[in-house]
């Protein structure tokens, strides 16, 4: 029994070891066994971009989506790495034939990579002892490399094609879970570094070219199939590059793994002559306009099968993804030449300079930019789990701004937070969706001004409730403009405003008591607000209230939020006793069913609680 309890417990121990190993290629692929386990043992399901060769061991996403960088995708069923068909029978039940390195290249069908390496007198080397890994091009691989290349390898087969072969080769056996994300393992040729990516959707990379088939094990080593031939890294981005020894701290020059994305001289001559000229005056800004193209990890074009954000060094985000074969940045197509490898990372040359939010502000008056930033500073520290629904921060500027805290959101005035809020020694950074924008002025103040909602305010003043818009609390308001009344004569005005309980009640339920601004609505439910008539308002975040779309929003007061509306809203479950209000306000009110009702004793009841 103690035996048995040691041979289980050490089966136990083996397997989460194997598992802790295992990687994300490793993963793709078991998941890919498991899609197309219903066409027999050892198959795996891969995706074929339409009209292209590539096919990929697909994520979740891009599997359920049908689609690859935009691109439909086809679902093909191949023996998976390591297993072979036998006639007659289902799926891949047999063990592919394990042979030294090169004989292993060419039952991976890299049969141009066998062959060059019988011309170049490696094959010697690769069938003897030993233990390598080689990362052998496919044959289209060879043939996507540029012709003139090619023959003069060829052509000069025992020197360049013996050292270019050499360069995909490492002395010691690498199975994919041993090549980690960012490391670089030692070639064959000369000792130089080959560049290993490997990334969360199973894509793994060596100088930027895609392992499509990994794993063949060999007796003196493994082999793993590229989707291009593996050309030797530059030097450093910084060398590859002109760049003004004032910006040396981007750090171009030293290790790392960065992602450039290098605009050229003509995207440059693009850019408006005063921006540019206020760039070229300004280092801090230029430095800043450089960071914003360059990314703290390396991102080669075939390991991006979506879009994904990635934040700048800047601090910004910028989206990286693709539409078929073209890298896209920001949803444009704008990358000339993709995967431009150096020793401390890759660059992609694009034809568009990339702008950040506060270059895109560089015209604006200084003395309005700089109202604006002082806004969104706080005289003290205050984290994300500091914040609290009713705080008042105080910023720079000695403006007050008003937290709102709601099931799905945090939000400062009219703006709410991105996730990936930060904590520094010194400080702390929040990312907003919208500039902030502290409130100066009353609801009353800013109806007044807008000038758009005359009819309103009468209506307000009629029912008694003007000093509602101009006293201290937290309201929020769909505020009916003009337009909702267009086609009413002065005599249904007045018939609106003779009955003022009627009048207080419709009005009332205009307002909510809590502030509520579009960013803080929930999504994919109905969010109720409860109004200072009694009954609810729905709203959701389209900014649809009770099925009536809001045309502007989030204007902030000192005592609320104001949304406009284009219609009269109407308190669904409140009947109309007088006929002539009813047939009125069924001109006005399109959307619902009135009820009728001897209703001004109900009426009388809905009354404002003034603070």
């Amino acid at each position: 029994m103690k035996l048995l309890f040691a041979a289980t417990f050490a089966l136990f121990v083996l397997s989460a070891f194997d598992q802790a190993d295992s990687s994300a290629y490793d993963k793709i692929v078991a998941h890919s066994r498991i899609r197309a386990k219903k066409e027999g043992p050892n198959v795996c399901a891969l995706q074929q971009v339409v009209g292209t060769k590539k096919k990929y061991f697909s994520t979740c996403r891009n599997w359920y989506q049908g689609a690859i960088c935009g691109k439909k995708a086809t679902v093909l069923y191949e023996c998976c790495p390591g297993y072979m068909k036998l006639d007659g029978m289902r799926g891949c039940p047999a063990v592919a034939p394990i042979d030294n390195v090169f004989g292993t290249v060419g039952l991976v069908k890299a049969t141009t990579t066998q062959d060059y390496s019988a011309l170049s007198k490696l094959r010697e080397e690769i069938e003897g002892a030993g233990s390598y890994t080689f990362f052998a091009p496919s044959n289209d691989a060879w043939d996507l490399l540029d012709p003139e290349v090619r023959t003069a390898l060829v052509s000069n087969v025992n020197i360049e094609l013996y050292n270019a072969l050499h360069y995909h080769m490492v002395n010691k056996r690498l199975l994919t879970k041993d090549l980690k994300n960012g490391m670089t393992a030692t070639s064959m040729y000369n000792d130089l570094s080959l560049l290993i990516n490997h990334y969360s959707n199973g894509v793994v990379t060596v100088n930027c070219a895609r392992i499509i088939h990994g794993n063949q094990v060999a007796t003196n080593g493994v082999v793993h199939v590229t989707d291009r031939v593996i050309t030797a890294v530059g030097n450093t981005i910084q060398d590859v590059i002109e760049v003004d020894d004032d910006l040396s701290t981007l750090s171009l020059g030293q290790p790392g793994h960065f992602t450039l994305f290098a605009p050229t001289n003509d995207a440059f001559d693009k850019l408006d002559r005063e921006v540019l000229d206020r760039l070229m005056e300004d280092k801090n800004s230029l430095q800043a306009l450089l960071n914003y193209h360059l990314l703290n990890s390396v991102q080669c074009s075939e390991a991006i099968m979506a879009g994904t954000s990635y934040e700048t060094q800047e601090g910004s985000n910028i989206e990286i993804g693709c539409d078929g074969d073209s890298l896209t940045v920001n949803g444009i197509k704008m990358v000339l030449k993709k995967d431009i490898v150096t020793t401390n990372g890759v660059i992609h040359l694009i034809d568009q300079v990339l702008m950040p939010d506060s270059d895109e502000v560089m015209s604006m008056d200084q003395s309005f930019l700089k109202i604006i930033l002082e806004n969104h500073i706080l005289k003290n520290k205050i984290v994300l789990s500091q914040l609290y629904n009713g705080q008042r921060l105080e910023t720079l500027a000695g403006k007050f701004l008003r937290v709102f805290v709601y099931r799905t959101a945090v939000c400062i005035e009219n703006a709410c937070l991105i996730r990936g809020s930060k904590e520094g020694n010194n400080g702390a950074l929040h990312l907003m969706k919208t500039l902030i924008t502290p409130a100066d002025s009353s609801m009353y103040q800013l109806l007044v001004k807008n000038g758009a909602f005359k009819i309103f305010l009468s209506l307000m003043e009629a029912a008694g409730l003007n000093d509602l818009l101009k006293q201290e609390g937290d309201f929020t308001l769909f505020a009916p403009t003009d337009e909702a009344f267009a086609g009413l004569s002065e005599r249904d005005l007045s018939l609106l405003k003779s009955d003022v309980n009627a009048l207080r009640a419709i009005l009332l339920y205009h307002f909510s008591n809590s502030i509520f601004i579009g960013g803080g609505l929930e999504t994919g439910v109905t969010n109720l607000l409860k109004t200072l008539q009694g009954s609810n308002l729905k709203a959701n975040e389209s900014m649809l209230v009770n099925t009536v779309k809001v045309p502007d929003s989030d204007l902030m007061a000192t005592n609320g939020v104001i949304h406009f509306v284009r219609t009269l809203l109407y308190p669904e479950d409140i009947p109309v006793g007088n006929q002539d209000l009813l047939s009125l306000l069924r001109r006005i009110i399109r959307y619902i069913q009135i009820k009728v009702l001897n209703c001004n004793m109900l009426l009388q009841n809905h009354v404002i609680g003034m603070k």
